[in-house]
């Protein structure tokens, strides 16, 4: 039901990089395909410098339903992948955690969404203890459709 294309359209994290570099965030594409009936392919479209990347990662299925696992390079890069909430036709609001650290993610299947939708996602970041000052909407525009080949990362982004 996650299968398709969502447009990245808000992400509350303390992530440092993102703190610094939230005046140059870049519209963010993705596109979810189910494989082997489990786990997800999911491609990020997001330019870099002004050109088109594709950012390929895998989702392995965790132990219950809606979890996920997001294994990245080197000792203790795990991510941790909830669905949190989602009605799979206008919007989805996704955990991720490493470590201590956790992010909060709203796709839309546009890259708008209703107030109420994202009033939601609001209460969702206070609730694991963020806030306004980490959160960030993202560019509703000029998004990358593909990348060529010299332009496609395998792994966390």
């Amino acid at each position: 039901q996650l299968a398709g294309r969502w447009f990245l359209v808000g992400m509350a994290s303390r992530c440092s990089y993102l703190a610094e570099h939230s005046h140059q965030l870049e519209a963010t594409a993705v596109t979810v395909t189910v494989l082997d009936g489990q786990s997800l392919a999911v491609s990020t479209f997001r330019k870099l410098d002004g050109m088109c990347w594709e950012i390929r990662q895998r989702y392995l299925p965790a132990q219950a339903h809606g979890r996920f696992l997001l294994k990245g390079r080197g000792y203790g890069s795990k991510v941790d992948v909830v669905v949190g909430e989602t009605d799979h036709s206008t919007y989805a609001i996704l955990y991720y955690q490493k470590g201590r650290s956790i992010s909060v993610k709203l796709y839309g299947r546009t890259s708008r969404v209703s107030d109420a939708i994202a009033d939601k996602f609001e209460q969702r970041v206070r609730a694991v203890g963020l806030s306004e000052d980490v959160t960030y909407y993202f560019p509703s525009y000029g998004f990358c459709d593909s990348a060529d080949e010299f332009h496609i990362l395998d792994g966390e982004l």
